[in-house]
């Protein structure tokens, strides 16, 4: 065995399979001399970082899942996923045990960076269904970013393969094709939703297709609430403040609250009535 930190022949070790060594030296402050909370606001973005990684993981293998008509796997992955987006939230009540006052004591050092430039969130929203080609420019010459972003937007998103998955089920789910006149692109996702009222209105009939819709609208309603939290986090911190990259910081972020993965998951319920389903 080659030569390594961890000394020469060892044999596996808990710090050697999990790189305990390099994981806890990734921690660099900027601040001089570090400011305590740095510490925290640092291996809190990289917990995140390493959960948007096994969404995306999760997320992937659900999609080819569904591709392959494995129904209840594909809902098992994003069980997780909704699990992981739990945990997110909880994690933001770490971040607001700092004083606003000590987190400008280093917060300009992290100009002009910001989380806007999360990849691999950016990976989750345009896998999940909100794919944004103008969202690129903020990753400069970040070469990988853009890389991985672009493959995210020729790829085919949750709701597609959903939908795909449904149609094969012998639902009335046409995809959608940004082609067609808007008034043909309407009547799809009208066509859409009402074969998402039927789903809905006989749950029992479609179990295994109704147990994924409803892990795919949590999937959607935990990212929305991790959003709006997040909001209200950011807008304790530093109030209304432009945000490190140059953002309007709260303002847009406010922007973004209404945004919904699969739309069409949530307008069926405004169509759904008694006494066209299964009872209770």
């Amino acid at each position: 065995m080659a030569q390594d930190d961890y000394g020469r022949g060892a044999p596996l070790s808990y710090n050697r399979y999990l790189r305990v060594r390099e994981l806890i030296a990734l921690q660099e402050c900027l601040s001089t001399p570090p400011h305590h909370d740095e510490l925290l606001f640092i291996i809190t973005h990289q917990t995140y970082e390493l959960w948007f990684k096994q969404i995306l993981h999760e997320i992937d293998a659900s999609i080819a899942y569904m591709d392959e008509m494995r129904v209840v796997p594909a809902t098992r992955a994003l069980e997780r996923v909704v699990e992981i987006e739990k945990l997110l939230l909880a994690q933001l009540h770490i971040l607001e045990t700092m004083t606003p006052f000590n987190f400008l004591e280093f917060r300009d050092r992290l100009k002009p960076a910001s989380g806007f430039q999360s990849m691999q969130f950016r990976e989750i929203e345009f896998v999940s269904g909100l794919k944004d080609e103008g969202l690129l420019a903020s990753f400069g010459d970040d070469e990988l970013a853009v890389t991985r972003l672009r493959a995210r937007l020729g790829a085919p998103t949750l709701g597609e393969a959903f939908f795909a998955l449904l149609k094969r089920r012998g639902f009335d789910a046409p995809e959608d094709d940004p082609t067609l006149p808007p008034e043909e692109r309407r009547g799809r996702y009208e066509r859409r939703v009402r074969a998402l009222v039927e789903l809905l209105s006989h749950h029992e009939r479609f179990a295994p297709e109704f147990h994924l819709a409803e892990k795919l609208i949590e999937h959607d309603e935990y990212f929305q609430l991790w959003r709006a939290h997040h909001v209200r986090m950011v807008e304790r911190m530093v109030g209304t403040k432009r945000g490190t990259g140059g953002s309007e910081g709260v303002r847009y972020l406010r922007t973004t609250l209404d945004q919904k993965f699969i739309p069409e998951l949530w307008e069926a319920r405004t169509h759904l009535e008694l006494g066209h389903g299964e009872p209770d």
